[in-house]
């Protein structure tokens, strides 16, 4: 992972609550006119790309809607994907299937920046990563905007990005359990699936009820389906 600090630690803090191959994450120049990337693991040409040909790319006009949110790519019309540049010469050579690219606004309507996110492997829908990137948008966008803080330093030297880049600042493995409250599970049955102990699942059903300030398994249910987390596939409760 290459970049500043502080937008490295958010990129690795985001690693912890979705898989991905490749992400960056990018600052727009209003007066350059170009992107520049914070931090990214992209090779070279896919950085290029992004810093100084994305915004001509047609599928960027869809995605600086501020109304939209988050473009996945297996939500792109094909006939659009076929007209673009960033598909067609840059993702389709690296295997890639899957992925989010979000514009980011800041809270005076300003557009500051860019996250993209590449998977080789197709999500499946619903998926929890689609909540994530939805809730993670306004601190991706302080982070990336010169004008506002917290800026990506500041969130690094106070150990903070991997907080703020996870629902209710729930852990990895609280998301988890949280996903599995959602089909109902006991703590034993969570267990066997997580291969840990059912105390060890109480205690996490504990922390995560506290930090969302609610007051049983059901809301804490009802609020991963407000989030779009819902019951992980075993190949992501099990990496």
């Amino acid at each position: 992972m290459s970049g500043t600090t502080g937008a490295g630690a958010v990129l690795a803090a985001l690693s912890e609550v979705m898989e991905y191959d490749h992400a960056s994450l990018a600052r727009w120049d209003p007066k350059l006119r170009r992107h520049t990337t914070l931090a990214g693991s992209y090779p070279g040409d896919a950085t290029a790309y992004i810093e100084t040909c994305l915004h001509h790319d047609p599928v960027f006009s869809v995605l600086r809607d501020p109304a939209r949110g988050g473009l996945w790519l297996t939500d792109v019309p094909r006939q659009l994907l076929a007209v673009s540049p960033g598909f067609q010469n840059v993702l389709c050579p690296l295997g890639i299937e899957d992925g989010v690219a979000q514009c980011l606004f800041a809270a005076d309507g300003r557009y500051v920046g860019m996250l993209n996110v590449s998977t080789r492997r197709p999500r499946r829908a619903p998926d929890p990563a689609r909540a994530v990137v939805t809730l993670l948008t306004e601190a991706l966008a302080a982070a990336v905007d010169p004008h506002a803080g917290p800026s990506p330093e500041s969130l690094a030297a106070t150990d903070g990005a991997a907080d703020a880049l996870r629902p209710g600042g729930l852990s990895p493995r609280e998301l988890q359990v949280l996903a599995e409250l959602t089909a109902g599970r006991t703590n034993r049955e969570i267990a066997e699936r997580l291969y840990i102990t059912p105390r060890t699942v109480g205690t996490h059903v504990e922390h995560i009820l506290a930090k969302l300030g609610l007051p049983n398994r059901a809301a804490a249910a009802a609020r991963a389906a407000a989030w779009g987390i819902t019951d992980l596939p075993c190949h992501q409760r099990c990496r």
